[in-house]
């Protein structure tokens, strides 16, 4: 016993110096490398990282100008000019977002058998339901610690009125998008349902009374029916099922669906090279769309306490979930540094916030995974479109946060059922938002429906919404990148696998087809310069 405890001084003295002399050696090696920086190095960085401190320097300007410009009271019209280069930025990344998703989904697909994209699917689906249902979970516990709802409904502007939805109708309309009847027209068109009335006749038969002699009467009756429509937008959902299906079955036909493949191949390629060229454009725009939607907001000092709580509670959970929760999952997954993976997203993070679309930034998300953090292309070109159509933690969040927020300026006491509906409910309408067009009201709707409240008080929150909705959309496209980080980890091995099996593929079917020969001819005279190197 002695012994031991005269060893344990002796061990901790040993374990004080060992880590003494570790951040000694550090520090050392840290002031030699600052010691040893040029102006080489500092230009050689500042190249490197051009777009981060373009887009980050936008997003500073524009807040800074579109508050200078506020005292101004500019006209309705003279705001949609001044918004108009951010408005060119956001048509620019919609106009690439149909064929970089159909292009990337059919290549990644086709580069990996189906036991391979199954296990990728299941791992990625996995992950979207964890990170989703923590998210829903999170915003619950912020608004029933903070109750941002407490206090008097009157503060709050007159009301508007919201269209009814039924959440029977919202579901079916998801799953009838994932399969559109015209696959031309789901790059335009959703299904929606829209509601009509009808006026029903019915005949009442009285008996014979005092009151009233034997004979019948007629009455009328209107009845609520719902009536197939369509509304203006790409049906995400229904191309990213056909892309995935379709890309399966090319990667099955083997050298049959080779010219296929090779064709998406290079549309994807090309259009990876247009965002290239708008990327440099992004900061100009990012710059008009923030400044342009300050001058459009309302007086920030006419909003009342509720929503100014509200707004904080949204904030605290979103940073939450996008700095403590994301991050620590990737590094217990990977066991990597999440935040210099963080720092590779720095651009699609700005253009999120300035564009409050995680469709239109995922060009330029492709292209910070794939250039910055070197994630295999076979994973980004599956989990990227999948996750912006279908992982929404941000959206969820909200969702489950604002419906209790709305329960608490009604006085409305909800029971444990109630919050698990709520949470259940926000994370379905979550993942199927996407498919619904006007996505946040519809599915805000369902969530208010599920627990019976009143769905016209959606419109108390809208008046802060523009701004949240920035910051959901940062939070999405966060959690929509980790997951490829997580996904490609945790597919290593079956990505490994694959690779020589597609140079395999390659060599046994150039026999059958000319079009191999012709490919194989061009990876010959690729590898000619490094034999006539080594004969020198």
């Amino acid at each position: 016993m002695t012994q031991s405890n005269n060893e344990n001084p002796h061990m901790t003295q040993r374990g004080l110096q060992r880590i003494r002399a570790g951040i000694q050696s550090r520090s050392q090696l840290a002031k030699k490398r600052v010691e040893s920086i040029t102006k080489e190095d500092v230009k050689g960085c500042f190249t490197k990282n051009a777009f981060v401190i373009f887009t980050v320097a936008a997003v500073i300007v524009g807040i800074i100008l579109g508050f200078a410009l506020r005292p101004f009271k500019m006209s309705h019209r003279e705001v949609l000019f001044f918004s108009f280069p951010g408005e060119l930025l956001m048509r620019m990344l919609q106009m690439l977002v149909l064929p970089l998703l159909v292009s990337s989904l059919i290549t990644g697909m086709a580069a990996l058998d189906s036991r391979a994209s199954g296990k990728m699917g299941l791992r990625a689906v996995i992950y979207y339901t964890t990170t989703t249902v923590i998210a829903v979970f999170i915003g619950i516990v912020m608004v029933l610690i903070i109750h941002p709802g407490k206090g008097s409904k009157d503060e709050f502007s007159k009301q508007e009125q919201v269209e009814k939805v039924s959440p029977a109708d919202a579901f079916m309309d998801l799953i009838r998008n994932m399969f559109p009847p015209n696959i031309v027209e789901a790059c335009t068109k959703q299904y929606k349902t829209q509601y009509a009335t009808r006026i029903i006749h019915v005949t009442m038969t009285v008996n014979d009374t005092l009151l009233a002699p034997n004979g019948s009467h007629a009455l009328t009756k209107e009845e609520l029916i719902p009536v197939p429509s369509a509304v203006n937008g790409i049906n995400a959902l229904g191309l990213v099922v056909f892309s995935m299906c379709f890309g399966l079955i090319i990667g099955n036909m083997r050298e049959q669906g080779q010219p296929l493949k090779d064709f998406f191949d290079c549309l994807n390629e090309a259009i990876m090279r247009l965002v290239a060229i708008i990327m440099w454009y992004a900061p100009v725009g990012i710059l008009f769309l923030i400044a342009g939607k300050i001058l459009e907001m309302e007086d920030i000092t006419t909003m009342g306490g509720q929503l100014g709580m509200y707004t904080v509670t949204v904030i605290c959970g979103l940073l939450i979930h996008a700095i403590v929760v994301l991050p620590t999952l990737y590094f217990v997954v990977t066991r990597k540094n999440p935040f210099a993976f963080i720092a590779g997203l720095m651009q699609a993070l700005v253009t999120a916030l300035g564009t409050s679309s995680s469709s239109a930034t995922l060009p330029i998300t492709f292209k910070c995974l794939e250039e910055n953090n070197n994630v295999d292309k076979r994973v980004t070109r599956f989990v990227l479109p999948v996750g912006a159509t279908i992982n929404m933690d941000g959206t969820a969040l909200y969702e489950a946060l604002a419906a209790i927020f709305i329960a608490q300026v009604n006085d409305y006491d909800l029971n444990f059922g109630q919050i698990l509906t709520i949470s259940i409910t926000a994370t379905a309408a979550s993942i199927g938002a996407a498919g619904i067009p006007q996505a946040g009201l519809v599915t805000m709707v369902i969530v208010l429906t599920s627990v019976g409240l009143p769905t016209d008080d959606i419109t108390l929150i809208i008046a802060v919404d523009w701004f949240l909705d920035r910051l959901r959309t940062v939070t999405n496209v966060l959690g929509d990148s980790i997951g490829a980080g997580v996904v490609e980890h945790l597919s290593r091995h079956e990505l490994q696998k694959k690779d020589p099996e597609v140079g395999n593929s390659v060599v046994e079917e150039s026999d059958k087809k000319p079009y191999q020969l012709i490919k194989q001819e061009n990876e010959y005279e690729n590898e000619r310069p490094a034999d006539t190197e080594t004969k020198m």
